[in-house]
């Protein structure tokens, strides 16, 4: 179906008559080579071959995502095995995430330089070695140097991973692939800490690395063997120097300013206001000059699209909400309720029990479902369980604590699917690597941009409520005389009735400070769920996903 065709209210019309109608005349940048048509795409999977190349990609996909959160609770660890402060050792978070930032936009653009499947194979290859490599490291500074090299090599594996997916299987149980493929992604960063711990306690940090050899070898070789024959067309595009030096520069600095801003005061740092301003010139810069090049390393000229523009800045909005949620909710579980980090994981966890179920079903039923009903739904579902957490007070038991979370699991499900549909519902098939690899690149951001948001928010509110209720806390006040008399009783003299006194208000300052963000986060969904009906999905769209 052609990008220009009208659009529908709703996304339960029927299926296209071919996957194969005409694209728009306007050719993206680089979608084919002049006098030279490209060859009709190959015929879908089916059965067995089918299912093993599922399995392999969902594995790749599933072992990227699972990276840029498994390390996050070893650090002290590894900090302490190589011999750093762990203020240096959060470089082994920073600088996967730096590189796999500026990788990921360049998805497109390397796609049609060297064949999608050639990148994806090539991709998990290189992750594999380069895990290898991290596990092997003896200093600080390889180990920088490994993680750099795994985040740069893994850019293309998510998007391409959904691509391939997308064109294997045929055009009526594309939103099953869909579903299949968003499984992967939403459940890795949940599972994450909860490995990372498991591992560093009962093993050795490398086996964080290690276990990705077994999983990379496995996806690689599906990848290389089932899809044979299947390559994309190619072209001899030069490269963009100037755009990709901008991007690079751009995209680094803004990472570094998301990465270490809260440990540096932010904007009262020297280092980060310089590093913003680069950023911040640098993208600008790259967008002028982007627009205006023949043969971008990022197409932009996506952003045209009405459903693609809409829907990912929706995307990015509702990551940067999610993932807020996402980092705030086990912080205070550990830094408030006194949860450990194995304790504060299975309590998040849940989270992805119905996700799990329900992503696969909603993607199998694409066609018969409102797209726009289904993605405000999911965004009433986060909307009542952000609520829901605001109500949440010192006393609250585990079993309290962790039904939210579960019943989060169904807006996760009808959020991520059908707005990647809603997304790449009028992309045609030759730009939608360029168009999954800048979606998936702005989801991303977005995550580390609500992450950095909430996590200074709670901190600072916590402050001010600290502030505000320390106030009351007096010689004057009877209840202040009371509690401390009942301390003293209890052989707590002097400072030490002090200091219980400052523990009692510093935790309910921070059970404020959730209180407070989880009502934001309510509002913010709220809005959301309104902003969905702007898109127009196109008629198919629930099943075709990019024609």
């Amino acid at each position: 179906m052609s990008a220009s065709a009208s659009a529908s209210d709703d996304a339960t019309a029927e299926l296209p008559a071919s996957p194969d109608a005409p694209a728009s005349d306007a050719a993206p940048p680089g979608a084919s080579v002049p006098g030279n048509p490209a060859a009709p795409a190959p015929a879908p999977l089916a059965g067995g071959t089918l299912a093993l190349l599922t399995v392999g990609l969902a594995l790749g996909t599933f072992m990227e995502v699972l990276d840029t959160s498994i390390a996050n609770v070893a650090v002290p660890t590894i900090s302490g095995s190589l011999g750093v402060a762990t203020s240096e050792g959060t470089w082994v978070i920073s600088s996967y995430s730096v590189a796999s930032a500026i990788a990921v936009p360049l998805t497109g653009w390397l796609a049609r330089r060297v064949g999608e499947v050639r990148l994806f194979t090539l991709s998990v290859l290189l992750f594999t070695l380069a895990s290898a490599a991290c596990g092997f490291a003896r200093n600080f500074e390889s180990l920088i140097a490994f993680r750099l090299i795994q985040g740069l090599v893994s850019g293309p594996m998510v998007p391409l991973s959904q691509t391939i997916l997308m064109r294997s299987y045929p055009l009526e149980k594309r939103g099953l692939a869909l579903g299949l493929w968003a499984m992967t992604v939403i459940v890795a960063p949940i599972f994450g800490p909860v490995m990372g711990g498991w591992i560093t306690d009962n093993y050795t940090w490398p086996w964080i690395f290690y276990i990705n050899l077994p999983i990379g070898l496995f996806s690689a070789a599906c990848a290389f063997v089932l899809l044979r024959g299947r390559e994309t067309p190619t072209t001899k595009q030069r490269i963009d120097g100037i755009g990709l030096g901008l991007l690079v520069i751009g995209v680094a600095c803004l990472q570094m300013v998301l990465d270490l801003g809260k440990d540096r005061d932010w904007f009262n740092s020297t280092f980060i206001v310089a590093l913003a301003i680069i950023a911040v010139t640098s993208l600008a810069f790259m967008l002028v000059w982007e627009m205006t090049e023949k043969e971008p390393v990022v197409d932009l000229t996506l952003f045209k699209d009405r459903n693609f523009a809409l829907g990912a800045l929706i995307i990015s909005f509702g990551f940067m909400a999610f993932f807020g949620s996402v980092v705030i909710f086990p912080l205070w579980l550990q830094t408030v309720m006194g949860y450990t980090a194995g304790l504060a994981g299975l309590a998040t966890a849940p989270v992805g029990l119905l996700a799990l179920v329900l992503s696969p079903m909603i993607g199998r039923n694409m066609h018969r479902l409102n797209l726009r009903i289904v993605a405000s739904f999911a965004f009433i579902v986060f909307a009542f369980v952000s609520l829901w957490n605001s109500t949440f007070t010192l006393d609250a038991p585990f079993n309290q604590v962790i039904l939210p979370r579960l019943v989060q699991g169904i807006g996760v499900a009808c959020f991520f699917v059908p707005m990647t549909t809603i997304t790449l519902s009028s992309i045609t098939d030759e730009r939608l690597a360029s168009a999954s690899g800048l979606s998936n690149f702005l989801r991303t951001l977005s995550g580390a941009i609500g992450t950095a948001i909430s996590t200074t928010y709670w901190e600072n509110d916590a402050i001010y409520h600290h502030a505000v209720l320390s106030e009351s806390v007096s010689a004057y006040s009877a209840n202040t005389t009371s509690y401390s008399d009942l301390l003293t009783s209890l052989g707590l003299k002097g400072q030490a009735v002090t200091a219980q006194l400052n523990e009692i208000v510093t935790q309910q300052g921070y059970m404020m400070a959730t209180n407070d963000f989880f009502r934001i986060s309510f509002a913010c969904f709220i809005v959301l769920a309104c902003l969905v009906w702007v898109t127009k999905p196109q008629k198919g769209a629930a099943a075709s996903m990019g024609h």
